[in-house]
């Protein structure tokens, strides 16, 4: 018997097929390869999906929150309270602005906590970058209300929340301004790299198409110092077609999750919490248990596939021992490290799958 695929993006792509390829042939009939009209397009129809006035297309998610945080004025001697468990491009964001990730501890849903981030602001501080990791839209209001009372930035790192709500609005239109990844394996996923940002704030976007554009506005003629980071007409074509499928994608991973936490039923495993007024995406899928390892052996032996998001949080990174942590500083997110695993999601999971995944769960001796 086959596995479990703990992902598989050829399911999805055999139903959008031809259409990519009838959209990559005017790409490619037009030659609007780096930039131009398609992704103009793509960044229209993305602005209004996500209840935002513009977007932004660029080469990945990691250079939307870097150039977010650039058109936020963010630069050395300033800080940004991250949350110690995201993927490392959070923080990349913050110090490739030359200023200095804080990071916080998490909350039970596993998202940037309100009381711990309050506490880590100082002068220093210009904004807060809350994550909606794994699909699931941290406490925005609340977040919201600290950085109006400290005069702060609030910046959504949205790259695992495509179409996520919170309080009936879409992540990405909530704080100042939201970074996108369209990275494959992410819920509205280009066929390389790719990346967005949204923001209602026009001075910032055209900053950003500035500084996408190698600093220019006019062909040759340089504002400021830019980078190379437009997005590509044909990731853009892809992103296109896909947007039109998002929310039944977004539908099928919510009825695997909750065919999971129906059914699911290990005392010695953990299952993730929901927080109320909040519709997620389920972006993964992930699950705590004392021994990790153990765990994601017995479900390989089960033939079912598990992965890690992610085995160790930011503040502990060798990249990131100049700043001082220590293991003991950021307890929740050290603890949800060391017992995190990612159970098989995405939409095409079929319901034998889903049985597969949920008996090897249930049969596992904790």
């Amino acid at each position: 018997m086959e596995q479990v695929p703990f992902l598989n993006l050829s399911r999805q792509y055999q139903q959008i097929q031809a259409d990519v390829h009838r959209e990559w042939d005017q790409v490619l009939s037009q030659t609007a390869f780096a930039g131009g009209p398609f992704v103009t397009r793509f960044e229209e129809a993305f602005a209004r999906y996500c209840q935002s006035e513009y977007a932004a297309g660029v080469n990945t998610g990691t250079s939307a929150l870097h150039l977010a945080m650039l058109a936020l004025g963010i630069g050395p001697g300033d800080e940004v309270i991250v949350p110690g468990n995201t993927f490392v491009a959070t923080a990349w964001g913050v110090s490739y602005c030359g200023a200095t990730p804080v990071f916080v501890d998490c909350d039970e849903y596993h998202n940037l906590d309100p009381d711990a981030t309050e506490q880590a602001i100082t002068k220093q501080t210009k904004a807060i970058a809350g994550v909606h990791l794994y699909g699931q839209p941290c406490k925005l209001d609340e977040l919201r209300v600290i950085a109006n009372r400290h005069n702060l930035y609030l910046i959504e790192d949205a790259a695992q929340a495509h179409g996520a709500l919170y309080k009936g609005r879409r992540a990405g239109s909530i704080g100042d301004i939201a970074a996108f990844s369209f990275y494959p394996g992410k819920n509205l996923g280009a066929y390389g790299e790719g990346g967005g940002i949204t923001t209602n704030q026009k001075e910032w976007i055209d900053h950003i198409y500035r500084l996408r554009n190698h600093g220019s506005d006019q062909r040759y003629y340089h504002e400021e110092i830019g980078y190379n980071m437009r997005m590509d007409g044909l990731q853009a074509a892809v992103l296109s077609i896909k947007l039109n499928h998002l929310d039944e994608w977004n539908d099928g991973r919510r009825l695997v999750a909750s065919n999971y936490l129906n059914n699911i039923n290990n005392p010695g495993v953990t299952m993730p919490k929901v927080l109320d007024g909040t519709v997620p995406v389920w972006h993964l899928f992930v699950v705590q248990t004392a021994d990790r390892e153990r765990m994601m052996r017995h479900l390989l032996d089960k033939g079912v596939q598990s992965a890690l998001h992610y085995p160790v949080p930011c503040h502990l990174q060798k990249a990131y021992a100049f700043l001082g942590y220590k293991e003991g500083d950021l307890p929740r997110s050290e603890a949800l490290a060391s017992t995190c695993v990612s159970l098989p999601m995405f939409a095409e999971l079929t319901q034998e799958e889903q049985e597969r995944v949920i008996d090897a769960v249930n049969s596992y001796n904790a």
